[in-house]
């Protein structure tokens, strides 16, 4: 399905007119913060052959995703920040709200209790955790400032790496797609890794 999506995505974007392309970019980037299944990484490194090949320009589209991915989280950390209660709880009243992973939520907020917004800081590059930990931050109340600027710092930061990958691999630039699902699931094994020994060391401590 999301082999589909990037497909058609990829069609869409190659019959549109270079204003056109700049918006698709500046949507993908803020709702695949949103909407976690969107494969927006692989189209930003599109963006980067597509900048190769003078489609359309790189530091425009490096603007328009990075302040687009930040737009993304700071919605997802308004949120949290106003239904914070209702998420944790997962009040029937609240039904946009259901879906929202509250054990994994807990074990995000935990992460911030100890590196505070370094989490914020490292979010793009935490595969699969985006909108968990926008939303932790929001549950936090962490100070906006230093969330927009974490938040912004790590959005040029990873979407530069995808846009010069996409930039120097040019036609092979799909071959990304294959090195990010890897890549997630390292980051992935790293994460399991890393609370299992946390856990370990609690109950052997006890």
């Amino acid at each position: 399905m999301i082999e589909q999506f990037t497909r058609e995505m990829v069609q869409l974007i190659g019959s549109l007119p270079p204003v056109s392309i700049y918006l698709v970019f500046f949507l993908v980037a803020y709702f695949e913060n949103v909407i976690p299944p969107i494969p927006g990484d692989v189209l930003v490194a599109f963006g980067g052959y597509l900048a190769a090949e003078s489609v359309v320009g790189l530091i425009p589209i490096l603007v328009l995703t990075t302040v687009a991915s930040v737009l993304g989280f700071m919605s997802m950390y308004w949120i949290g920040h106003r239904w914070g209660a209702q998420i944790e709880q997962k009040q029937k009243g609240v039904r946009v709200l259901r879906f929202i992973p509250v054990k994994y939520l807990n074990k995000v907020r935990l992460w911030m209790q100890r590196w505070g917004v370094g989490v914020v800081l490292a979010n793009r590059f935490l595969a699969g955790t985006r909108s968990v930990i926008s939303l932790a931050a929001g549950l936090g109340h962490t100070r906006i400032s230093s969330t927009v600027l974490c938040s912004t710092i790590s959005s040029v930061l990873w979407n530069g790496i995808l846009l010069g990958f996409g930039w120097v691999v040019h036609e092979n630039w799909r071959l990304i797609g294959e090195y990010l699902s890897i890549y997630g699931k390292v980051i992935l094994g790293i994460m399991v890794f890393y609370i299992l020994i946390r856990l370990g060391i609690h109950y052997y401590r006890k």
